[in-house]
Protein backbone atom coordinates (compact mmCIF):
# COMPACT_ATOMS: atom_id res chain seq x y z
CA UNK A 1 0.00 0.00 0.00
CA UNK A 2 2.81 2.43 1.03
CA UNK A 3 3.84 2.17 -2.97
CA UNK A 4 1.02 2.59 -4.22
CA UNK A 5 0.72 5.78 -2.17
CA UNK A 6 4.49 6.67 -3.43
CA UNK A 7 3.81 6.09 -6.99
CA UNK A 8 0.41 7.77 -7.32
CA UNK A 9 1.75 11.21 -4.91
CA UNK A 10 4.48 10.77 -7.68
CA UNK A 11 1.97 10.80 -10.57
CA UNK A 12 0.40 13.88 -8.98
CA UNK A 13 3.11 15.93 -8.64
CA UNK A 14 4.43 15.42 -12.47
CA UNK A 15 0.74 16.27 -13.31
CA UNK A 16 0.72 19.65 -11.30
CA UNK A 17 4.45 20.37 -12.62
CA UNK A 18 3.13 19.30 -16.37
CA UNK A 19 0.42 22.33 -16.07
CA UNK A 20 2.54 24.80 -14.18
CA UNK A 21 4.60 24.62 -17.73
CA UNK A 22 1.19 24.58 -19.89
CA UNK A 23 0.52 27.86 -20.63
CA UNK A 24 -1.57 28.60 -23.91
CA UNK A 25 -0.01 30.42 -26.92
CA UNK A 26 -1.74 33.53 -25.87
CA UNK A 27 -0.79 33.72 -22.00
CA UNK A 28 2.78 33.27 -23.89
CA UNK A 29 2.18 35.56 -26.41
CA UNK A 30 0.84 38.41 -23.66
CA UNK A 31 3.72 37.54 -21.49
CA UNK A 32 6.59 38.11 -23.84
CA UNK A 33 4.90 41.58 -24.80
CA UNK A 34 5.10 42.46 -20.85
CA UNK A 35 9.05 41.60 -21.49
CA UNK A 36 9.60 43.54 -24.39
CA UNK A 37 7.37 46.83 -23.48
CA UNK A 38 6.54 46.70 -19.96
CA UNK A 39 2.99 47.44 -19.94
CA UNK A 40 -0.56 46.37 -19.62
CA UNK A 41 -2.46 44.55 -22.28
CA UNK A 42 -5.71 44.22 -20.37
CA UNK A 43 -4.92 48.28 -19.91
CA UNK A 44 -4.12 48.80 -23.38
CA UNK A 45 -6.84 47.23 -24.66
CA UNK A 46 -9.06 49.31 -22.69
CA UNK A 47 -7.28 52.32 -24.06
CA UNK A 48 -7.10 51.54 -27.24
CA UNK A 49 -11.31 50.48 -27.04
CA UNK A 50 -11.77 54.25 -25.38
CA UNK A 51 -9.41 55.96 -27.74
CA UNK A 52 -11.76 54.33 -30.67
CA UNK A 53 -8.43 53.01 -32.65
CA UNK A 54 -10.97 50.13 -33.77
CA UNK A 55 -12.61 53.16 -36.18
CA UNK A 56 -9.72 52.57 -38.79
CA UNK A 57 -7.92 49.35 -38.00
CA UNK A 58 -9.23 45.91 -37.60
CA UNK A 59 -7.88 44.58 -34.02
CA UNK A 60 -8.96 41.30 -32.86
CA UNK A 61 -10.17 41.05 -29.25
CA UNK A 62 -11.63 44.37 -29.09
CA UNK A 63 -15.64 45.10 -29.92
CA UNK A 64 -16.19 46.77 -33.16
CA UNK A 65 -12.70 47.00 -34.29
CA UNK A 66 -13.15 45.92 -37.79
CA UNK A 67 -12.08 49.56 -39.44
CA UNK A 68 -10.91 49.12 -42.87
CA UNK A 69 -9.09 52.92 -43.66
CA UNK A 70 -5.68 52.01 -41.83
CA UNK A 71 -4.02 48.93 -41.71
CA UNK A 72 -5.09 45.92 -39.38
CA UNK A 73 -3.15 45.68 -36.40
CA UNK A 74 -3.88 41.94 -36.18
CA UNK A 75 0.13 40.70 -36.70
CA UNK A 76 2.05 43.91 -35.38
CA UNK A 77 4.50 41.66 -34.05
CA UNK A 78 5.69 40.18 -36.77
CA UNK A 79 5.66 43.17 -39.27
CA UNK A 80 9.05 44.08 -40.30
CA UNK A 81 8.25 48.00 -40.25
CA UNK A 82 5.56 50.49 -38.78
CA UNK A 83 4.26 53.42 -40.32
CA UNK A 84 5.95 51.91 -44.09
CA UNK A 85 10.06 52.28 -42.75
CA UNK A 86 10.42 52.52 -39.21
CA UNK A 87 11.59 49.55 -38.25
CA UNK A 88 9.17 47.65 -35.87
CA UNK A 89 11.03 48.05 -32.36
CA UNK A 90 9.26 48.36 -29.31
CA UNK A 91 10.82 52.38 -29.05
CA UNK A 92 9.52 52.77 -32.44
CA UNK A 93 5.95 51.23 -31.90
CA UNK A 94 5.42 53.50 -28.59
CA UNK A 95 6.86 56.92 -30.66
CA UNK A 96 4.73 55.96 -33.01
CA UNK A 97 1.29 55.92 -30.76
CA UNK A 98 2.56 58.43 -28.93
CA UNK A 99 3.51 61.39 -31.44
CA UNK A 100 2.85 59.74 -34.71
CA UNK A 101 3.47 62.76 -36.55
CA UNK A 102 7.13 63.25 -35.61
CA UNK A 103 7.75 60.04 -37.80
CA UNK A 104 5.64 60.65 -40.87
CA UNK A 105 4.51 64.16 -40.73
CA UNK A 106 1.63 64.25 -43.12
CA UNK A 107 -0.38 60.71 -41.64
CA UNK A 108 -3.39 60.52 -41.28
CA UNK A 109 -3.45 59.15 -37.64
CA UNK A 110 -4.37 61.23 -35.00
CA UNK A 111 -2.59 62.50 -31.83
CA UNK A 112 -4.25 61.56 -28.95
CA UNK A 113 -2.10 63.57 -26.41
CA UNK A 114 -1.35 59.71 -25.09
CA UNK A 115 1.18 59.37 -22.15
CA UNK A 116 4.43 57.59 -23.02
CA UNK A 117 2.91 54.81 -20.08
CA UNK A 118 -0.47 54.55 -22.05
CA UNK A 119 1.34 53.88 -25.44
CA UNK A 120 3.52 51.15 -23.50
CA UNK A 121 0.85 49.45 -22.93
CA UNK A 122 -1.45 49.76 -26.11
CA UNK A 123 1.79 48.49 -27.56
CA UNK A 124 1.73 45.57 -25.09
CA UNK A 125 -1.67 44.34 -26.28
CA UNK A 126 -1.18 45.07 -30.05
CA UNK A 127 2.08 43.08 -29.83
CA UNK A 128 0.31 39.95 -27.93
CA UNK A 129 -1.91 39.17 -30.86
CA UNK A 130 0.46 36.77 -32.31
Amino acid sequence: MPRLRLVCLTLLALLMLAQLGCKSAAQRAAEEARARFGGDPVRGAVLIQRIGCGGCHRIPGIPGASGKTAPSLARLSQEPYISGSLANSPENVVRWICDPHSVLPRTKMPEYGLSEGDARDIATYLWSLH
